[in-house]
């Protein structure tokens, strides 16, 4: 099995106080769901709709070999949150193996401010590569909230990327009111 780095963002806008995010359909999620004798043939819509295999993720994408780590998550930002942001601007937080138990592929995790004036776009990915992404924002108790909501459906980058960002950049007297 041939295996795809990538990057994951974690995107901050500082105009707002708002943590970016992206909800995105995943097969693999939808058919976790889906009980395992319904399996069998056409699944029944009604009773499991799609919705049910919507994520709530980081920015991320697939590394592309023809650029840098940090032009990747750039691009990412761009074209699923609408952000035109300067490579200048990103920092390097960690990589870590991802899918361990199936594909092991490396993940690097970046860190990034925007502003509303770098707003260019709505995002949404890229629908010619087949990308239908819904752009969402979090204030940062919702986003603190999303750490243990075992009913939200999130992978576990947007853990470590939230435990990070509220341990290393919410000041402790806002982190104590969360």
């Amino acid at each position: 099995m041939r295996v795809h780095d990538s990057v994951a963002i974690i995107v901050y806008n500082t105009t707002r106080q708002k943590l970016i995010f992206v909800k995105q359909f995943r097969p693999a999620v939808y058919y976790a769901e889906v009980e395992n004798e319904d399996c069998e043939g056409d699944i029944d819509v009604k009773k499991y709709p799609p919705s049910i295999g919507l994520t709530i993720e980081l920015c991320a994408g697939i590394v592309d070999k023809d650029q840098s780590l940090v032009e990747t998550a750039r691009d990412e930002v761009f074209e699923e949150c609408g952000y035109s942001v300067p490579l200048s601007m990103f920092q390097k937080v960690t990589s870590y193996r991802s899918g361990v138990g199936v594909a092991g592929s490396l993940q690097t995790l970046y860190y990034v401010e925007v502003t509303d004036s770098m707003k260019v776009s709505d995002g949404g990915g890229n629908a010619h590569e087949g990308e239908y992404i819904e752009v969402i924002e979090m204030d940062l108790q919702q986003a603190y909230s999303l750490i243990y909501d075992e009913t939200a459906p999130r992978p576990p980058s947007l853990l470590v990327a939230l435990m990070w960002f509220f341990q290393n950049k919410v000041s402790g007297k806002l982190f104590q009111k969360l």
